[in-house]
């Protein structure tokens, strides 16, 4: 997730509080009780009452019985193999480390590939230099598609285990989960490369050159879904700020939900994902529906699709607005919460699942 300057503060955004929390308002009036009134399901049906919040690892256990996908009780472990390695092992992998992006690339590669995905390199050349999308498909060969994404690369030197090693963790999962239950409609999952600065926001974003790539080919990319930084929680007071002073009131100050991230104009779709999700998982999972200028709103992956009108949204901890170790050497595994990870990463397949169900 790149962030352009210091997080907005409260007194700063003041000339913009009122007119932008009334759009909020307006367009999450679910937001209050979303955890007791699910809204409409991605593809338009009923979705299930959400779960009772329990135990994290009976939520996903229960959660993957009923999905019947892989063995849940490793869910946790791969994924701290899978952050440990991008964090840890392949440190830094920024633009100017193409070693450790290419090194990364080919295990995510191998990682898919070993799901039984059909998996290809998608590459492309910026300032003489090489890079790729790894992009993995389930499901039958449609023209209308399902896209699930996280970026690999980070910013300069950090670690980068929130940011985003924890995104490609849970597309990971989800590929694997995918695989026990193929969709009826092609779900392309996609790490994406060159999300940071100095890219981010150009057509050399890896998600931009991936959405140019369905265009060009005239595939309908129903719904995309970015993972950007899913591993950061905390029950603590004050832990969750926000670009908009008031928005406390509707979603208190403790950061200990999952949010689904969108533009005003496709609301359906960020409560869609989020009914789907609270209901598969039990985790607490917030709906924002604002206008892409908010702060935030369009800071990763997801952005790159509306730019031809398709309906996109992100999943996240919020980042910078909760994990106070964004892009700093700080961002480590230690600190994420794998038990949460767990049930997003159930959540997502659920919604992907749904999405992908009918044409």
């Amino acid at each position: 997730m790149r962030l352009p300057f210091a997080p907005v503060s409260p007194v700063e955004l003041r000339p913009l509080a009122a007119p932008m929390l009334a759009v909020c308002l307006a367009s999450m009036v679910a937001c209050s009780s979303s955890n007791s009134t699910p809204a409409a399901s991605p593809t338009g049906a009923d979705p299930e009452p959400d779960a009772a919040v329990q135990d994290d690892s009976s939520v996903a256990q229960d959660a993957s019985e009923a999905d019947a996908p892989v063995d849940q009780h490793t869910m946790q472990d791969r994924m701290r193999e899978t952050v440990s390695k991008l964090s840890e092992t392949w440190k830094p992998r920024d633009y100017k480390h193409k070693e450790n992006l290419e090194a990364a690339a080919s295990w995510i590669s191998q990682e898919l590939a070993s799901t039984g995905a059909t998996v290809k390199d998608q590459t492309y050349t910026v300032d003489g230099t090489t890079y790729r999308n790894v992009i993995a498909s389930y499901g039958p060969d449609t023209t209308s598609r399902v896209v699930l994404g996280a970026h690999y690369d980070v910013v300069q030197d950090v670690p980068g285990a929130d940011d985003n090693a924890s995104g490609v963790a849970g597309l990971l999962e989800v590929g694997r989960l995918l695989s026990k239950d193929s969709p009826s409609l092609r779900v392309e999952l996609v790490a994406f490369t060159l999300e940071e600065p100095p890219y981010f926001a150009t057509a050399n974003m890896g998600s931009a050159v991936h959405a140019k790539s369905l265009s060009d080919g005239k595939v309908e990319c129903k719904a995309m879904i970015a993972l950007e930084m899913i591993g950061f929680y905390s029950e603590e007071a004050g832990s969750q700020t926000f670009p908009v002073s008031g928005m406390e009131s509707i979603y208190g100050n403790v950061g200990n939900f999952v949010a689904v991230v969108g533009r005003t104009d496709q609301k359906t779709l960020v409560d869609g994902v989020r009914a789907t999700m609270a209901a598969a998982s039990g985790l607490r999972t917030e709906p924002l529906a604002a206008p892409s200028s908010m702060t935030g709103v369009d800071f990763s992956d997801h952005r790159s699709y509306w730019t031809y009108s398709w309906p996109a949204v992100m999943v996240t901890d919020t980042a910078f607005y909760r994990n106070t170790n964004y892009h700093k050497s700080t961002d480590t595994q230690e600190k994420l919460d794998f038990g949460k990870m767990e049930l997003v990463v159930v959540g997502v397949h659920a919604a992907v699942k749904e999405l992908a169900s009918s044409r």
